[in-house]
């Protein structure tokens, strides 16, 4: 009897450190912000068969050609994406530098008119999801400045850094 009960004892200690142990999340993994709008570090083009898998309907490449030698180029992604019968939008971000009002508008022009659901990347789904809260904080109509903190904070991310210009940019929407 004791070594049954041995070795019941030790099933489900077994089973309760397998129970425990988790695989750490892919750095880049799509984080939803939005159901329509998700971010994530570099892809690759044998990843856009599989994003479109996921559901997505557009990718928008942030990352410029140059910032890193191995990286997919954008004519080799663009390729992939139609291929996927995907939408494709470049709006590439200078490493270092601060991000630009056009990325943001740009981003909004995308956003209004690529079909959905859309994935932005980068080298890290940082400044994409900082891109997005300047472009939704500029959409008429868009998230209030509290809704647009929550969205980029559940994605694991920050934008505290853009708070006076999101609130801005609320505050300067067209009026209907």
């Amino acid at each position: 009897m004791r070594g049954w009960m041995r070795g019941v004892a030790m099933a489900v200690a077994v089973a309760t450190v397998a129970a425990c142990h988790v695989e750490p999340p892919d750095p880049n993994a799509p984080r939803e912000l939005t159901k329509d709008v998700s971010v994530s570090g570099q892809i690759t083009v044998a990843n856009v068969k599989a994003l479109r898998d996921k559901g997505f309907k557009t990718i928008v490449n942030m990352r410029p050609d140059s910032d890193a030698p191995d990286q997919a180029k954008y004519p080799q992604l663009q390729s992939a994406a139609q291929d996927a019968g995907l939408g494709y939008g470049y709006i590439p971000l200078k490493k270092g530098a601060a991000i630009p009002s056009t990325a943001a508008e740009a981003l909004g022009s995308v956003l209004s008119r690529m079909p959905k659901p859309i994935l932005l990347f980068e080298e890290t789904p940082d400044r994409p999801a900082k891109v997005w809260a300047l472009a939704e904080a500029s959409r008429a109509g868009g998230l209030d400045a509290d809704a647009i903190m929550k969205a980029v904070k559940s994605a694991g991310l920050s934008a505290d850094d853009l708070a006076t210009q999101i609130n801005a940019r609320i505050a300067a929407r067209p009026k209907h």
